[in-house]
């Protein structure tokens, strides 16, 4: 965003990308929501189709369907192997779009995509836990739990970027105790 402080807008982009790896179509439908009714975020021309009306209708749609399959045990596993391109992508886009002109275009999509990739991977690294340990009773809390955590995030990433580096801290602690606890299950 032109006459913003860049590392300001680096940060929002890191902490836009991280969530968008537990619920894409959450963080992209608040980013466009951001720029279409509030100060808080403007999507640079070529990103601003998100926030055009037909934008917002397909990501309120994914969304929804995102909401639905999620809370349901077994479906949000197959959901979790689907969304393994698509949330890294989304991660992707959200940073590329917060950065436009800060960062090389090449190093913001590898930063969303780790990010985004990290937060994936601890997601879905998760839920078989999850589904194991409460026959499925536990999936939908969880799940809710990530969708409280995901707007909590896109919420700081918006209003106070300079706290990004407590939710990345956050998200980095949580995929350690996910892979750790994974190995042990394994092993």
């Amino acid at each position: 965003m032109p006459g913003t402080v860049p590392s300001v807008d680096i940060l929002t982009g890191l902490g836009l990308a991280a969530p968008a790896g537990i619920n894409a179509p959450l963080v992209l439908l608040l980013v466009a929501l951001a720029d279409r009714f509030t100060g808080l975020f403007a999507l640079p021309d070529g990103y601003d189709v998100l926030s055009s009306w037909p934008g917002i209708a397909v990501l309120s749609v994914l969304l929804v369907i995102e909401e639905v399959v999620d809370k349901i045990a077994g479906a949000d596993h197959l959901n979790d192997v689907v969304q393994s391109v698509i949330r890294p992508a989304a991660g992707a886009l959200a940073m590329l779009a917060a950065t436009q002109g800060d960062l090389p275009p090449e190093v913001a999509v590898v930063a969303g995509l780790v990010l985004a990739g990290t937060a994936h991977a601890a997601k879905a690294g998760a839920r078989p836990m999850v589904t194991l340990g409460t026959a499925g009773l536990g999936n939908p809390v969880v799940s809710v739990v990530e969708d409280v955590a995901a707007v909590a995030a896109v919420i700081v990433a918006l209003v106070v970027p300079v706290l990004v580096t407590l939710v990345l801290a956050a998200l980095a602690v949580a995929a350690v105790l996910v892979l750790r606890r994974g190995a042990r299950a394994r092993a």
